[in-house]
């Protein structure tokens, strides 16, 4: 059972000429219904004009910017390649030549100086000139072009009394110096 509670305040008095109102559908404590149409609601709507517009142009915008980092970075990376491919062509047609001009001239320690580390370690200076001392002079030749991915370089040689011979020089990059340098000829 319940208490009996305060009554409910009496309803305020109408004017005359205005309709009465009824009270609230659910009785006391259920809201009011919202105000009809013609009300001004309590805030202004956001404005629509242009906005996708604006969202388009932003999103072209980001994307232009991610497109010009990432691929600037790319052209970075070929160009770097490119370069790198070059200069190693470069270098190899450079060692090659020095070897052979070197053999040609018969300075066997300018020729033992284009060798790499790991043919000097397996022979040595004075081996190194008795050796093509003895094998058939060379009075000629012609570098190819380097092949970056194997880096060996074909070379038509000429001996002497005139015959002609491919041989090909397998290049290696100098430990210490990073330079490219004559590994081995076969």
């Amino acid at each position: 059972m319940t208490a009996p509670g305060p009554a409910a305040p009496p309803p305020p008095p109408v004017p005359p000429g205005v309709p009465p109102v009824p009270g609230p559908p659910g009785g006391p404590g259920v809201p009011a219904p919202p105000p009809g149409p013609g009300v001004a609601p309590p805030f202004a709507a956001p404005p629509t004009e242009g906005g996708r517009s604006r969202l388009w142009l932003g999103l072209g915008v980001g994307a232009l910017a991610v497109l010009l980092c990432c691929g600037g970075g790319g052209l970075a990376i070929v160009g770097l390649a490119v370069s790198s491919a070059q200069a190693t062509q470069e270098q190899g047609r450079t060692v090659t030549n020095n070897y052979y001009r070197a053999l040609v001239d018969k300075d066997w320690s300018k020729a033992y100086a284009q060798l790499c580390t790991d043919a000097r370690r397996r022979e040595s200076r004075p081996d190194f000139e008795q050796r093509v001392a003895t094998e058939p002079q060379i009075t000629g030749y012609r570098v190819g072009e380097v092949d970056v991915q194997t880096l060996t370089v074909p070379v038509d040689v000429t001996l002497v009394g005139g015959k002609r011979e491919g041989q090909t020089v397998t290049l290696a990059p100098d430990q210490q110096t990073g330079a490219v340098r004559v590994c081995g000829v076969s």
